[in-house]
C-alpha cells in the first residue's frame, strides 16, 4: 500500500549539505548569514537530528561576529544591525542551547538597540533609519520576549499599531493601508499574541482571510488574494491557525471548527507529494528548485498540522516531527530551556503567560 513519506534521511543529508558544500550560488544572501544558520539548525531540530558539536561551535564562531558593537545582530561581519537578522539570530543560539551561546547574546545593547528602532506609533523600523513594517513588531518582540528584555517602554501602543495593518479583506498588511499579505499576517498575530491582545482584531473577518488562503485543488496555500499556491505560504499562512484557534476559543467557539475552515489533511499532502525533492530539501511547487528558507518553514507547516488540538498523521507514522513553538517558532524544549536560563526563578512563569502549551499534543 502506497503512503506519503517525509523523506527525513534525504532532507538531513540537504541540510548538512548547505553547510559543508556552500558555494558561489549563495553569494546573494551574504547578508543574511543569520538566517541561514537559523534555517540549517531549525531544520535539524525539527527532523529530530542530533546538531553536531561542530556546527554548534562554528555557529557560535559566526555570531559572535555578527554582532553589532551597538546591539542587535546585522546579515554579516560588519553589517548594520538589522531586527530580523537579530530574531534569527537569536532563534539559532537559542537552538544549539548551551551557556555559551546563550551568552553570545548582549542583552543590554540589544534592549538598546530595539529601543533604537521603536517608533512613537508603536510600530518598529527594520534598522535604525528603515523602513517600518510589522515585520519589525514580531522579529523584536520575539527576540525581546526570548532575552527577557520586553519593557512597556518598548510594548507601548505596538498592539494598536498592528491592529491599524488589519486591512478590509481581513488579514494584515505590512503598515497600514496596503494589502493584506500572509507574511506580515502571522508576524502581526504572532506579536500580537505575545502582547497578549490578539483580541484588538476583527476575528469574523480576520479567519474568513485566513481560511480563503487555501487552495481547494492543490491543499496547499496562497501569500494573498489572486495569486498561485506556494510552498513557503505553508509556513506564513498555515502558521496562523493555530493561534487562531486560541482565539477562537476564547471567542467562545469549540476549537473543532478550524476542521471546517482549515484542511490539515491538504496541506499535509501538497507538502508530501509536491514540495519535496527527490534529492531532499522543500520547493515551492513542481519543477522549481528546492531553497534553503523554504525547508524549516515547510517542516515546521507540516508539523503544526499534525500536532495541532491533536496528532494527525498523514501517511507514515514516521512522519511525525518534533514539536516547535507556533509563536517563536523553534521547538518547545528550547524555549522552555532560554527561558529558564534568561528569566531564573520566574521562568515558570513567563512560560505560562506566553502560553508555550498552545499546541496540544
Amino acid at each position: 500500500m502506497f503512503r506519503l513519506e517525509l523523506r527525513k534521511l534525504r532532507h538531513v543529508k540537504y541540510v548538512l549539505g548547505a553547510i559543508d558544500k556552500a558555494g558561489t550560488h549563495l553569494t546573494a544572501l551574504d547578508a543574511s548569514k543569520p538566517w541561514l544558520c537559523y534555517w540549517i539548525l531549525h531544520a535539524l531540530d525539527l527532523l529530530g537530528y542530533r546538531i553536531p558539536e561542530r556546527i554548534a561551535v562554528r555557529t557560535i564562531s559566526t555570531l559572535q561576529h555578527i554582532q553589532s558593537p551597538t546591539g542587535g545582530f546585522g546579515g554579516g561581519p560588519g553589517q548594520e544591525a538589522h531586527v530580523a537578522t537579530t530574531y534569527a539570530a537569536i532563534n539559532a543560539l537559542a537552538i544549539i542551547g548551551t551557556k555559551e551561546a546563550y551568552d553570545v547574546i548582549n542583552r543590554e545593547t540589544l534592549k538598546d538597540f530595539l529601543m533604537s528602532v521603536k517608533q512613537k506609533d508603536g510600530s518598529f523600523t527594520m534598522a535604525v533609519g528603515g523602513e517600518v513594517d510589522v515585520r519589525g513588531s514580531y522579529c523584536a518582540l520575539s527576540a525581546a520576549t526570548i532575552t527577557n528584555i520586553v519593557t512597556p517602554e518598548l510594548t507601548a501602543n505596538a498592539a494598536e499599531f498592528i491592529a491599524r495593518c488589519q486591512t478590509y479583506e481581513g488579514g494584515l498588511g505590512g503598515f497600514p493601508g496596503v494589502e493584506a499579505h500572509a507574511g506580515y499576517t502571522f508576524c502581526g498575530l504572532a506579536a500580537l499574541e505575545l502582547l497578549g491582545r490578539t483580541d484588538i482584531l476583527n476575528l469574523d473577518t480576520f479567519t474568513k482571510w485566513s481560511a480563503s488562503r487555501q487552495m481547494s485543488m492543490e491543499g496547499g496555500f496562497q501569500g494573498r488574494t489572486n495569486k498561485l499556491v506556494d510552498g513557503c505560504y505553508a509556513f506564513w499562512t498555515g502558521g496562523i491557525f493555530p493561534i487562531l484557534g486560541k482565539m477562537l476559543e476564547t471567542a467562545g467557539q469549540d476549537q473543532e471548527v478550524l476542521d471546517f475552515v482549515y484542511d490539515r489533511d491538504g496541506l499535509q499532502e501538497y507538502l508530501l507529494a509536491a514540495c519535496q525533492s527527490k534529492t531532499g530539501g522543500l520547493r515551492d511547487k513542481p519543477s522549481k528548485h528546492e531553497l534553503k528558507d523554504i525547508a524549516p518553514g515547510g517542516l515546521s507547516a507540516l508539523l503544526w498540522t499534525e500536532n495541532y488540538d491533536k496528532r494527525k498523521v498523514v501517511g507514515s507514522p514516521s512522519n511525525v516531527l518534533e514539536i516547535t513553538h507556533p509563536v517563536l517558532n523553534i521547538r518547545m524544549d528550547k524555549v522552555r530551556k532560554a527561558f529558564l536560563h534568561y528569566y531564573g526563578k520566574a521562568a515558570e512563569d513567563v512560560i505560562e503567560e506566553v502560553d508555550i502549551e498552545i499546541i496540544r499534543c
